[in-house]
Order: C-alpha cells, then structure tokens, then sequence
C-alpha cells in the first residue's frame, strides 16, 4: 500500500507541475520560499484572472522536503452577479482543492458558496470573505464548511506589500480527535522594481509566516519562511 500510495503521489506531483509549467507565463507569480524550521524548499504558482463574468483563482505549491516530495493546489471559480457604487460585489464561489505527499494524503475537497469582495480604486487595496459548504468525500463526515478571508494591501507608494489569506473549516480528524481546523499565511514584501533603473526587475524579497491549529497535528504551529516572488 506504501508503494501505491507513493506512485500516486509522484503522478499527482507531475501532472501538477506540468499545469504550473504550462501555465507559467499568464501567471500572475512565481514564489520560493525557504522554511527555516522544516529545513526544506516550496515553490508556489499563482494566477489570478478577472473577465467580465467573474474570476479565475488556483494555485500549486510544491513542497521539497530531505525525504518527500509533495504538492497541494486550489482551484475557484467565482461568478459575480451583484455590485455596487463603492467598488464592492457579491459572487458565487465555486472550489476545488486536494493534494499528496510521500506520507499522507490530503483529502480532496468541493467547494461552494458566496464571496463579498471589494477593491480601492487603484486596486492598491483589496479584500473578499467568502462562506462555503465544503464536502470531503474522504471524510467520516462529508458535509463541511469553510469561511475564508483573503486580503492584499500596498503601502508606501507600493514599496511594500502585505496579503495572505485565512481559512477556518470543519473536518473530523478521527487520528487527533479534532473537528476545527484553523490555517493563515500573511506574507510581507518588499518590491525591489520601485528602485531607480529597477521598474523592469519584478522582483519581491519577503517572508511568509504559516499559521495553523490542528491542520496537520493537534495544537497550534508557526513556520517562518524567507522568500523571493517574481510577478509577471
């Protein structure tokens, strides 16, 4: 069974990183981030795409651990069918997320609800929350929910750049005996192209700080990162 599961894992690993090699040029960024406390590598590709019906988010991170190798990805979709006057509007939210590793296995999650976003008028600042029913199939109990914060903030005439997001969701971990899990990853830049002769260089050097309770052991954890981002 170890075999299987770590073959499934490497073809999950692959089709992954073809996804992010492919979609490499329209995406919004490249991250690698150095974890001091796990001594080990996770790149991330990040894309970020409105039209005129809504919006397309995912995401892939690729963890390079001393003895694993794993991957995780998120994909939504969210339809927007209501704005206002103050830059604000309200979506349906439809997700995908799941991933392996040589050791565990994530369990694959469906997602679906409603987002309320909003924006400054020079996008320097923006937000959504979004409230979600989340089915596990994985899980002992397969109907979940999820609320998610998300947020970007430009200060200092965009020389920095704080974002990240938080999740907070049910999902029964018979191994632990927790049911709430509760994961954040603010991030804080510094965008190197505001430097004189550097507007083309679209280079960031920052850290990453994860925060999460009963995600993967019981208890609370903090894992520092130091990190560079390329945007396009």
């Amino acid at each position: 069974m170890k075999n299987t599961g770590f073959l499934k894992s490497r073809i999950f690993v692959a089709v992954l990183l073809f996804v992010a090699l492919a979609a490499k040029v329209e995406a919004q960024n490249i991250q690698l981030h150095y974890d001091i406390r796990r001594n080990c590598a996770t790149s991330t590709v990040e894309m970020f795409r409105a039209d005129s019906y809504g919006s397309t988010f995912f995401f892939i991170d690729m963890d390079f651990a001393p003895k694993a190798v794993g991957a995780y990805g998120e994909i939504s979709r969210e339809l927007c069918f209501w704005k206002d006057s103050k830059l604000n509007w309200l979506s349906a939210h439809i997700e995908y997320n799941g991933g392996l590793n040589n050791a565990m296995s994530f369990d694959n999650a469906w997602l679906v609800g409603a987002t309320y976003s909003g924006h400054s008028k020079d996008w320097s600042k923006t937000w959504s929350l979004s409230a979600m029913y989340k089915a596990i199939p994985g899980n002992v109990n397969v109907s979940n929910f999820q609320i998610t914060g998300v947020w970007n903030l430009d200060f200092l005439d965009h020389w920095l750049s704080f974002n990240g997001y938080i999740d907070f969701w049910r999902e029964e971990n018979v191994q632990t005996g927790t049911r709430f899990i509760l994961t954040s990853e603010p991030q804080l830049w510094v965008n190197l192209n505001k430097i004189r002769g550097w507007e083309k260089v679209n280079l960031s050097l920052g850290t990453e700080v994860e925060l999460s309770n009963n995600f993967v052991a019981k208890g609370f954890d903090v894992m520092p990162t130091l990190a560079a981002k390329w945007t396009f």
